[in-house]
């Protein structure tokens, strides 16, 4: 007779919005014999408290989020709440991942109850990019906590029957285990290599697919540098003095200004810089959506990374075209510290990594 195995899920949400969904969950995980881990064990809005969530994410077997009507504190880094960067990190991880979301009819009955605390009023607009982000996934709308644990029964029975998880299981159940871990080990080989050729077959059909013609792919390419324009970021990332005020940068100024190391790509590996966090979790992500950059799983590694797709690059040496020439000044050397960065910038500097004078930021209040 197998041991039965213990799934750790770990439960993601805002905090004051939803005490009762999450309550929900933790007692549904618990009736079906599972431990449940959550935000009660940190506090929220520390770097170094969201890196021992991060380590618990990884502890964890599946994780679970549940989304209300509150994006919820944002790091100033990144301009991401910390509830959607322990999203990303959870996918990134190739982690199990399902949310329940609030269905529209709900929060506003929970607004009416719970007033402006139920609802979003200072990110809005993130909080909607968020929420098609997870309902991208596997994800499922409640209205009420009996909603929430008919998904966590259903979910976690049908994760279980789709996954070889390690689990947690009682030493008295367990005769000898290193069969499993043999399983296991094979296991990982197998997905490796796995995607491993799916990264081979993926970049071998892009260079057989036939080239769009001049006059689509333009098309194509100025709508894109139009939705790159509007899209702006946040950040105090690019800052030369620590206490100096965020500025918003347009998600195209970045992809211009960094278009080195999103070529060689850029990983969410620990120790990562704050630069290539911010492109890693929040610029790459919005590229993806254009086809401009992927992911891919680094062979025999826990880390991703993130660079530029054959599309992306073709969109660089488009945005170059539109650029008038002007004469250059020397490139900077990849060591050099963060550029300075324009807001509002339409044209290119003369050079990628320019004087913080060539460069006017919009300072944010």
């Amino acid at each position: 007779m197998s041991a039965k195995k213990k799934l750790q899920v770990f439960i993601s949400s805002t905090y004051k919005d939803l005490k009762t969904e999450r309550q929900a969950a933790v007692e549904a995980i618990l009736k079906a014999g599972h431990i449940p881990a959550g935000m009660e064990l940190f506090s929220a809005g520390s770097e170094s408290q969201l890196e021992i969530i991060r380590r618990w994410i990884d502890e964890s077997d599946v994780y679970m989020l549940v989304l209300g009507g509150r994006y919820g504190s944002v790091d100033p880094k990144t301009s991401l709440s910390y509830t959607e960067l322990e999203y990303d990190y959870a996918v990134s991880q190739s982690k199990p991942v399902f949310a329940v979301v609030i269905n529209d009819s709900a929060l506003n009955e929970k607004v009416k109850v719970e007033g402006k605390d139920a609802m979003e009023t200072e990110n809005p607009r993130e909080l909607k990019l968020f929420r098609e982000k997870v309902l991208s996934r596997i994800s499922s709308f409640f209205s009420d906590p009996k909603d929430i644990k008919l998904a966590v029964h259903e979910t976690l029975s049908d994760l279980q029957n789709r996954h070889q998880f390690t689990g947690w299981i009682s030493g008295r159940e367990i005769p000898d285990i290193s069969p499993l871990l043999e399983d296991i080990t094979r296991l990982r080989i197998e997905r490796d290599d796995a995607l491993k050729q799916v990264a081979e077959i993926r970049l071998s059909s892009e260079n057989r697919l036939p080239k769009s013609t001049p006059s689509r792919q333009d098309e194509d390419f100025k709508e894109i540098i139009t939705a790159l324009k509007d899209l702006e970021i946040t950040t105090k990332v690019f800052n030369k003095v620590e206490n100096e005020p965020a500025i918003s940068v347009p998600i195209l100024r970045i992809l211009d200004v960094m278009r080195d190391s999103l070529i060689t790509g850029v990983t969410n590996r620990f120790g990562a810089s704050d630069i290539h966090k911010l492109l890693y979790f929040n610029v790459c992500p919005k590229l993806e959506m254009h086809d401009l950059a992927a992911i891919e799983k680094v062979p025999g590694m826990t880390w991703q990374r993130y660079r530029l797709t054959a599309k992306g690059k073709a969109f660089l040496v488009f945005v170059d075209k539109q650029t008038p020439k002007t004469p250059s000044a020397p490139e900077a050397s990849n060591d050099a510290p963060a550029p300075s960065i324009a807001a509002n910038s339409s044209a290119r500097p003369t050079s990628r990594l320019s004087s913080e004078k060539a460069l006017k930021t919009k300072s944010v209040a």
